[in-house]
């Protein structure tokens, strides 16, 4: 699955440290790479880690074996309630059913457990910006075809907007989700110049129709519809969420 950059892996470990975690963890690491996520935890945590991915071929930790596993058509090859801690880094747009994924990350989950999720935020304005344009997000260009390298950008066949990444994350069963960004990109910054003040002024009558006219924003997804507009979500590069089983 993704090959993850630093600031990506550094994100999803400070998230870890924001949850109450057992003193040995039990890990499961869904698409590792080269197992950079791995090291980074082990260096925070003691914990033992399980990994699986697409290939076994990217791995250069010799001591962690990786489940080879097609996630668009198998499920995870591990037992119900088996781990305290799983993480997923820049995976999701990598599968064709992200939902069966996230279920399946609840599924291998202790109660209690913890899982962290990245993907690539659509919704800063770098990414609103090109779609505009072009009719691609950032970081979903057009794809070629029968792509041999599955883990790069070329795999990234599954854009997921904040909102529906929560709303898969809540109908999984996760609760008390904290959501975050990686870092704040510069082209983002640049472009808040021009569209941060018309979203925030026109954002309200937009609200007011999905909420009288269209009916699809109650108390119940209120605060994660408001979300999609905070200002570290039109700025940020990549999504890094946290939550619990």
């Amino acid at each position: 699955m993704g090959l993850s950059t630093d600031k990506i892996l550094q994100g999803a470990a400070s998230m870890a440290d924001k949850f109450k975690l057992p003193a040995l963890i039990t890990h499961l690491d869904i698409g590792p790479g080269h197992g950079d996520l791995i090291e980074i935890l082990r260096s925070k945590f003691s914990l033992t880690s399980d990994a699986c991915d697409y290939t076994d071929s990217l791995m250069r930790l010799t001591d962690v074996r990786v489940d080879v596993v097609d996630l668009n058509t198998e499920k995870l090859p591990y037992s119900d309630f088996t781990y305290d801690l799983v993480t997923c880094t820049e995976v999701l747009e990598h599968l064709e059913h992200y939902r069966e994924t996230i279920r399946e990350a609840y599924r291998v989950l202790k109660d209690d457990g913890v899982f962290i999720v990245t993907t690539p935020n659509i919704l800063n304005l770098k990414s609103r910006v090109r779609f505009m344009v072009t009719g691609f997000y950032n970081l979903f260009g057009p794809l070629h075809f029968n792509e041999s390298e599955l883990h790069s950008t070329g795999g990234h066949i599954n854009p997921i907007g904040l909102y529906f990444l929560v709303h898969a994350l809540k109908d999984a069963g996760f609760r008390e989700l904290d959501i975050t960004v990686d870092k704040n990109q510069g082209t983002s910054k640049f472009w808040a110049l021009f569209f941060y003040l018309p979203i925030k002024l026109l954002f309200p009558f937009s609200k007011r129709l999905e909420v009288k006219k269209y009916k699809t924003v109650d108390s119940h997804n209120e605060k994660y519809f408001d979300m999609v507009n905070r200002l570290d979500i039109l700025l940020g590069r990549t999504l890094v969420i946290g939550c619990k089983k």
